[in-house]
This record gives structure tokens, C-alpha cells and sequence, in this order.
């Protein structure tokens, strides 16, 4: 995975741009893109750091905020399939993708296995 690249370099890009040295002129002597020269000199000016920003992060499940309306229609009949869990939550007016709700079932170790009645 990539990591960002460190404080001291970013200073010393920032530092030989601001002292009147031109972004291209910059990027080649340390080997970095114009783009990244400009993007660092934005952000020192804006907000006085060149510290990189977040990188990666956690996004928020989809279905987090109906946890409770997921976890009772589970309970209420486990047998069911993925594809009608889904279409339940279609009428209640969640509308997800399979994929999502898998991983959200996953997530919150629902078992949720179909299960062959035995005669």
C-alpha cells in the first residue's frame, strides 16, 4: 500500500517554491509531479501545515441506521434467502443491493444460512 510521502520533503518543495523558484522547476529537482508541487504549496497556503490529509478511512455501513428493521425481519423468519431479506426491505422502502446486505449480515454475525427441512 502506498504511503504518503514525508513532512521534511514536503517542507523543503514548499520552502524552495515560495522562495521564487517555479513549480515545474521544483518538481524536477526533487523528482516529484507539478501537480504534487501545486497541491502542497495549496495546501500550506490554506491551511499553514503540508501534512498530508486522511488517508483511507472506514465509510459508514448503509444499512446502519436500519439495524433494528434488519435484525428483526432475521429473527422473525432466518430461513429466508438473501434475495427475499432484500425484497422486504424493498417494500419497507430500503432499497440496497444484495451485496450490501450480505456484507451487513457479515458484519453483524447474523447467521443467515438456508437450511434444508429435514422430513
Amino acid at each position: 500500500m502506498a504511503r504518503p510521502l514525508s513532512n521534511d520533503l514536503r517542507e523543503r518543495v514548499v520552502a524552495r517554491h515560495e522562495a521564487g523558484a517555479s513549480i515545474r522547476s521544483v518538481a524536477s529537482q526533487f523528482g516529484i509531479a507539478p501537480s504534487t508541487v501545486s497541491k502542497w504549496a495549496r495546501r500550506h497556503r490554506e491551511t499553514g501545515s503540508v501534512a498530508p490529509g486522511k488517508f483511507g478511512g472506514h465509510r459508514r455501513r448503509l444499512l446502519a441506521p436500519h439495524r433494528e428493521t434488519v435484525h428483526a425481519l432475521v429473527s422473525e423468519m432466518p430461513h429466508r434467502s438473501v434475495r427475499a431479506l432484500r425484497s422486504e426491505l424493498v417494500v419497507l422502502g430500503i432499497a440496497v443491493s444484495e451485496e450490501t446486505l450480505r456484507s451487513f449480515l457479515h458484519a453483524e454475525r447474523l447467521s443467515f444460512k438456508k437450511n434444508r427441512l429435514r422430513g
